[in-house]
């Protein structure tokens, strides 16, 4: 009975685990420096002093990528919510292993009951 008992303590915590998780966001936040193009513009020197940092979160859907350029105080914000979204994934992965575990048990178990046909 302690594998059924640790899996349901690790299932809890994992729930529990979910529920301290802020909001979250898929995609990813790049830190750009972009030259102009206009001639004569000190990102077209030598060195080339380029222009920026510019942000600029991107996230797909359905195939086609969406952007969306943001401030330096949103990419912070946005890196947080990217973060909670790795660690969503990562509990939601991990209690699906144990459900899967825990299922897979039940159903042995079903089936050992259950006369043949």
């Amino acid at each position: 009975m302690g594998d059924a008992a640790d899996a349901a303590r690790t299932y809890a915590a994992l729930k529990q685990a979910l529920g301290r998780l802020g909001f979250a966001r898929p995609g990813s936040v790049v830190r750009r420096f972009m030259r102009c193009g206009k001639r004569g513009c000190r990102c077209m020197a030598e060195p080339p002093r380029l222009h920026g940092p510019y942000y600029d979160w991107t996230y797909k859907v359905r195939g086609k990528t969406i952007a969306m350029r943001l401030t330096e105080a949103q990419a912070q914000r946005c890196a947080e919510w990217l973060r909670n979204h790795r660690q969503l994934r990562a509990i939601v992965r991990k209690m699906e292993v144990v459900s899967l575990q825990q299922t897979d048990r039940l159903l042995r178990a079903m089936a050992q009951e259950t006369p043949g046909k």
